[in-house]
């Protein structure tokens, strides 16, 4: 089958072909519909978390799917062929540029009705991201006030929602050009990253939803209630992730460094430094499909590239001007034909 990989970090992706996926007693073969790009495919291409996620190359690259079970092995319980679902793969097991990858069906969820696989390709990674640092790790509540950095990305679009819908009050930070769009997602206070100072228009804050890391994370800081809480996603990890991944006492120390101004600069607040590395989930998926069709949540689908369009959409991530989700596109239309323009896909109406 054809697949892109990895055939050494940080080089291009190479589109070639590879063995049929071996499909375990718990794993569910999936016919590749869709496939959600993300930042975090970029970092892995260049082996920035090699460290703790060692894959060997040549690998397939990609964590988000869409599709169709075409077959399934002899434990799986919750799926039949002809199901149409999705999933942010785990860790270890990725590869969903391809036309067919097998995943563990604890990973997988049914797709949700009111979305196309496009659209639905667009979910898994960054709305579990949402998930898991608003209500899984900080436990929000109804009148809290949380801080979602990056509004207008993956990511933001739907800490936006999510927040709104937990009864939080929102404020987010975004570019000059995206200010009322965030404001039609839900935030109720939006910041200008590039004329304004977010330490220095918001205040008493229970949590810190931080994309950026850096300065940003340092600044964040200031702007929470005693008892308060960054989480970040982009780093740096701290020691309860490096027990978590059950890394080595030698990686666990140097990862307790590299997190150690950032913890004590938190503890001078009165604040909480916590990092969130995100996790497959068929169940919390499942959740988030609940919502979708209640139209709660909705996918922000910025670009959608055929498939033999991959290396583009993947450098239309890394350009970090992306509004929303970037997808590519089953590899079944793509290969032999001409690339259509990329379309931008304007929010649905709720």
């Amino acid at each position: 089958m054809k697949a892109y990989l990895v055939t050494n970090y940080k080089s291009p992706l190479q589109l070639g072909e590879v063995a049929e996926p071996t499909v375990g007693d718990r794993d569910v073969l999936v016919d590749v519909h869709a496939a959600g790009v993300n930042m975090l495919d970029a970092k892995i291409r260049d082996g920035e978390f090699k460290l703790i996620l060692p894959y060997q190359a040549p690998f397939i690259l990609g964590h988000d799917l869409a599709g169709v079970v075409t077959r399934v092995g002899p434990a799986v319980t919750r799926f039949t062929v002809g199901d149409q679902v999705y999933a942010r793969v785990r860790d270890g097991r990725i590869g969903t540029f391809a036309e067919r990858i097998a995943v563990d069906e604890d990973d997988l969820a049914i797709k949700p009705t009111s979305l196309s696989m496009t659209e639905a390709a667009s979910v898994p990674l960054v709305a579990l991201t949402a998930w898991q640092t608003l209500v899984e790790r900080a436990n929000l509540q109804p009148g809290q006030k949380v801080l979602i950095h990056g509004g207008s990305g993956g990511v933001g679009t739907y800490a936006i929602q999510l927040a709104k819908h937990l009864g939080a009050t929102v404020a987010t930070t975004t570019g000059t050009s995206n200010l009322e769009w965030v404001r039609e997602l839900g935030a109720d206070v939006v910041i200008d990253y590039r004329t304004q100072s977010f330490e220095t228009l918001v205040h008493d804050y229970d949590i810190v939803l931080d994309t950026q890391g850096g300065e940003t994370l340092t600044k964040s800081l200031r702007v929470l209630k005693p008892g308060g809480t960054v989480i970040g996603i982009a780093g740096p990890p701290d020691p309860d992730f490096a027990r978590r991944q059950g890394l080595r006492l030698p990686l666990r120390l140097a990862i307790t460094g590299l997190s150690l101004r950032t913890r004590r600069a938190a503890r001078r607040h009165g604040a909480r430094y916590s990092f969130l590395f995100m996790r497959a989930s068929g169940a919390q998926l499942g959740e988030i499909t609940k919502l979708i069709d209640t139209n709660v949540l909705r996918p922000i689908l910025d670009r959608a590239y055929p498939f033999d369009g991959a290396p583009q959409a993947l450098a239309h991530v890394e350009s970090g001007r992306t509004k929303g989700k970037v997808v590519i596109t089953t590899v079944r239309r793509a290969i032999g034909s001409a690339p259509p323009r990329p379309r931008s896909v304007l929010p649905r109406s709720s």
